[in-house]
Formats: C-alpha cells, sequence, structure tokens
C-alpha cells in the first residue's frame, strides 16, 4: 500500500517537480502524491483524502502559513502523521519554532531534492516502524482481552463455593486456584455423588499457559461427566475411563497428574487413586500430621491400558486432609531455595497451618506463606490447594 503524502507550497512548480523527482516510487506505488497551494487547502485536502501519513509544508505560504498549519495538525494527535517542514536557508527561527512545535524534520530552500528525497526516505521509514509497533500494541490488547476472557471462562468451570449439602454431610471445604499466567493447567473438583459420598480430586496438567488451560478443560469436564453418572462403576473403572478418553488424540503428548477420592462421609474412609500426583498431608484431630503413602500409580495419558489401583484411608472428626499441585511445593524465591513438602508439613505441624480451623483458613494462612517465602521472585508455576475437614458435629 503506497504511503500517501501531501506536499504543501504556493510555488506551482513545486508540484511538478515532486512528481518528477519520484516518478519511479510513484509508479511502483511506494508514494502517493496529493497537493495543496497553502494550510486552509491542506486542511480541507486531509479531511478530503483521509490516510495521510506525511506531510511536506512550505512555512511561508499566503492565507494559513506553515506554522499555524502545523498547529492544526497537532490538534488531531495522530502520532501516526509527520510533518517535514521547508523554508528559505536563513529562516533557521521559524524552522526550529516548526521543530518545537513537532515537526519531525526539516529541509531548506532552494531545494536540495537529493537532501529532500533522503529526508523523505528516512521519515517513511519511521512512520513504517511507528504503523508497526502500533499494531503489535493493537494485536497484544487483543491477546490480553482474549486472555482475559479465558481466564474467567476457565475459572467459572471450577466450582466457586461449596454446595450446602458438602457442609449438611459434616464436611467442612475450600479450594483455591491460583495460576502463574493468565491461564494455566492446574484443576480441582469437588460435589456429593449421592447422600453419603463426596468426590473430591485436584489435577495438574504439563506444560503451562494456553495449552494447559485447554488440556485442563478437558480433563474437568471428563471427570465431572464419569463421577456424576451413577452407573455404579468403582473409582478405578471410572479413572481408566477418564485415563482413555484423555489419551485419544493426544497429538501435543500431555499429560495430567491427579489425586482422586472418593469420601463416605458416614464412617470417614477415603478411597483414593493416586496418578502420579504430590502426596497429601492429613493433619490429625491431636495435631500431628502424616504423608499419604504414595502408590506406584501413573500420570494419566501415558498408557490407555494402565489398570489403576485403589487405596484407602481413615479420617475421624476434627482431621484435616490437604491436597496441593507442586505449584506449593516447588516454589521458589529468589536466592533458588525450594519451599519443600517437608516445610509445608512443619507449616502444618508446628506452624501456622497447626493452629487453624477452618479449610478456608488453612489454604488462606499457606497461600500467604508461599507469597512470602516466593517475596519478589515469579511464580513460575500454578498454585492450586484443596483442604478439607471432618467437623465434630458442628
Amino acid at each position: 500500500m503506497a504511503i500517501r503524502i501531501l506536499s504543501v507550497d504556493d510555488e506551482q512548480d513545486m508540484e511538478m517537480l515532486i512528481l518528477q523527482l519520484f516518478r519511479k516510487q510513484i509508479r511502483e506505488k511506494k508514494y502517493e502524491f496529493v497537493f495543496a497551494n497553502n494550510g486552509i487547502e491542506a486542511l480541507e485536502k486531509l479531511e478530503e483524502v483521509g490516510d495521510v501519513s506525511l506531510i511536506l509544508s512550505d512555512i511561508n505560504m499566503p492565507g494559513m502559513d506553515g506554522l499555524t498549519f502545523l498547529a492544526k495538525i497537532n490538534e488531531k494527535q495522530n502520532p501516526l502523521l509527520k510533518a517535514i517542514m521547508v523554508s528559505a536557508y536563513g529562516d533557521m527561527d521559524n524552522i526550529r519554532t516548526a521543530m518545537n512545535r513537532g515537526a519531525f524534520d526539516f529541509v531548506t530552500k532552494p531545494v536540495n531534492f537529493e537532501d529532500l528525497e533522503i529526508t523523505i526516505s528516512k521519515t517513511v521509514e519511521h512512520i513504517e516502524m511507528l504503523t508497526s509497533l502500533e499494531k503489535g500494541r493493537e494485536q497484544l490488547i487483543a491477546i490480553q482481552n482474549d486472555l482475559s476472557v479465558a481466564k474467567e471462562i476457565q475459572l467459572s468451570m471450577l466450582p466457586k463455593t461449596v454446595p450446602a449439602n458438602i457442609g449438611k454431610a459434616g464436611i467442612d471445604l475450600h479450594a483455591f486456584l491460583q495460576p502463574a499466567k493468565v491461564v494455566g493447567g492446574d484443576l480441582y473438583d469437588y460435589f456429593m455423588m449421592d447422600e453419603d459420598r463426596l468426590f473430591f480430586m485436584i489435577g495438574d496438567v504439563s506444560d503451562k499457559g494456553i495449552p494447559a488451560a485447554l488440556f485442563m478443560a478437558i480433563t474437568k469436564a471428563i471427570f465431572k461427566s464419569q463421577f456424576s453418572n451413577r452407573n455404579g462403576d468403582s473409582l478405578v473403572r471410572k479413572v481408566k475411563i477418564v485415563n482413555e478418553f484423555l489419551c485419544e488424540d493426544n497429538s501435543m503428548f500431555m499429560f495430567v497428574t491427579a489425586f482422586i477420592c472418593i469420601l463416605n462421609t458416614k464412617t470417614g474412609e477415603v478411597e483414593y487413586v493416586d496418578a502420579g500426583h504430590e502426596p497429601p498431608i492429613i493433619q490429625r484431630a491431636d495435631g500431628s500430621t502424616e504423608l499419604v503413602k504414595k502408590q506406584e500409580g501413573m500420570a494419566l495419558c501415558f498408557d490407555p491400558e494402565y489398570e489403576y489401583e485403589s487405596r484407602s484411608l481413615k479420617l475421624n472428626p476434627g482431621d484435616k486432609f490437604v491436597l496441593y499441585t507442586d505449584g506449593v511445593t516447588d516454589a521458589n524465591n529468589l536466592s533458588g531455595a525450594r519451599y519443600g513438602l517437608h516445610h509445608l508439613q512443619d507449616f502444618f505441624t508446628t506452624g501456622e497451618g497447626s493452629t487453624q480451623k477452618s479449610a478456608k483458613e488453612m489454604n488462606e494462612v499457606t497461600l500467604s506463606s508461599l507469597v512470602q517465602f516466593i517475596g519478589p521472585a515469579t511464580q513460575f508455576d500454578d498454585i492450586t490447594m484443596l483442604s478439607l475437614r471432618v467437623m465434630n458435629g458442628e
């Protein structure tokens, strides 16, 4: 697309000289010239033709001089519209005034046409650079807007509040996700499968950003579909079906670690499948803590034929159960120190986490501890926690 240049000069031969000098650029559609005899006519041309990128204007003209015309141009507040001013060699006061008013460059009369060609070429290059930067800025804003919408969509897929039937079943539960980027790959879910069984899980998709967020959405939807279905399948059977779905057409070779649980709210028994995830922490009612023993569970999406095994543990009234992703334990500070599993367990045994009563308070103080530990360093991984407490009938 040709750069449109408005030439403003009361000398009639200027038009002919410019058309002759730039005939090659005009023929190749690099430049397109529009002509006006004074500032008043030039303002009319600007409104008439539009899309003018460069103005070549004499300073001394009848009707409206170049300095007044330059002031009118500035009122348009178009950073992509540049002006080259033309005046007599000895007219440095007006040239200085023009430069102070925002002219990009100047040439002197009698015009050295080689200098004029270089000046216009340099100005056009600057305009093209600014145009490219402006397009990049607009694209970045569009991407940021899209990511903000994607974040809202992703977070809307996660439960925001705890259904009343979970509380009625004697369970205090809270979960949160804090992405490292605008969107992330961590996930969690919870809901009552029936009057006595609570499903809850936490997961972590490999990779970060948009690819992980898309895979997270798929994973979340498949888990929801399977565990909402009261078809009588066992926990391991449902996990195997989820794994088979996720393994199909996994061209990006992504995988998901997950810890999937069903809690019998009457007995306190938790049946769980460890799909290569971080070991949860149990905080007993007496204040002691223990790690759930790791089993040899494979992450989802590696092998559609893999046979998962379930294990069980018992939660008593007053016990708390904390699930988390590796964004918690792998958090680093500026010195490169790692938060670590031992730090997390100590935090719940003797630290501030040991004194909190509710699941929400436990999550909040843990996140606060992580933020303090990370300090000015960049959070490089999603931070997600799901905590629950078996209530004492209160």
